[in-house]
């Protein structure tokens, strides 16, 4: 924070990153000469948008430039969980813990067929059920809004008004809406407790969206 006070006192333009914190208390630090906030990624969930338009900044981010990369990565994520690719590749690496092959060893879980719960179908919800749909997942989602139709039939998607209701049905779950007020701990110990003892989560939104001390107690 004593980096970026000092940038805020003499910058034109600040390029801040997902870990950065614009709150009110840093920005009336801000110099007259500061008139643009261009977040270095998606979302401005950790600047305060309304203190920087009353001091006449212009708060900016880049959508679109990571929808397909968080996809991919969140595909990846997936099949690594399922398919215990990281704990396998970290057995062979530790000495004295390969003893050898044989049939059951490492034995994962195939995702066809399995049915994938999309929390947020926004642009990345939609590109990650793109590449689940390929996957022989079934796509089912949860939304503010129910999307186009004709999305929902090119990807034979499932929509759940009820988020509580599509967590008890499915394997997989991933997290992709943003962290508003509204997301805060969306996917609290309640909700955590509904998905089956099976299931998988992963979130490639922000942390905040889920309440991380009842997952690691759950």
């Amino acid at each position: 924070q004593t980096e970026l006070a000092a940038a805020v006192k003499a910058a034109h333009v600040l390029v801040p990153t997902v870990t950065d914190r614009i709150d009110r208390s840093l920005l009336s630090q801000a110099g007259s000469q500061l008139k643009l906030i261009a977040n270095f990624g998606n979302g401005v969930d950790k600047i305060d948008v309304t203190a920087a338009a009353r001091r006449g900044i212009t708060v900016t981010n880049t959508p679109n430039v990571l929808t397909e990369d968080t996809a991919d990565m969140t595909m990846a994520l997936m099949l690594a969980v399922l398919r215990r690719l990281t704990e396998g590749a970290n057995i062979l690496e530790t000495p004295g813990k390969w003893t050898g092959w044989s049939p059951t060893w490492m034995l994962g879980h195939r995702i066809w067929g399995k049915r994938l719960g999309i929390v947020g179908m926004g642009r990345i919800g939609t590109a990650l059920a793109r590449r689940a749909k390929a996957f022989g997942l079934q796509i089912h989602y949860h939304n503010r809004r129910r999307v186009a139709a004709e999305v929902e039939q090119e990807l034979e998607a499932t929509y759940w008004e009820s988020l509580d209701q599509m967590l008890t049905r499915v394997d997989i779950v991933s997290v992709n809406c943003p962290h508003t007020p509204s997301t805060f701990h969306l996917m609290n110990a309640r909700r955590l407790k509904l998905m089956k003892p099976t299931a998988v989560i992963v979130n490639t939104s922000r942390g905040e969206v889920i309440d991380e001390n009842a997952l690691t107690r759950a």
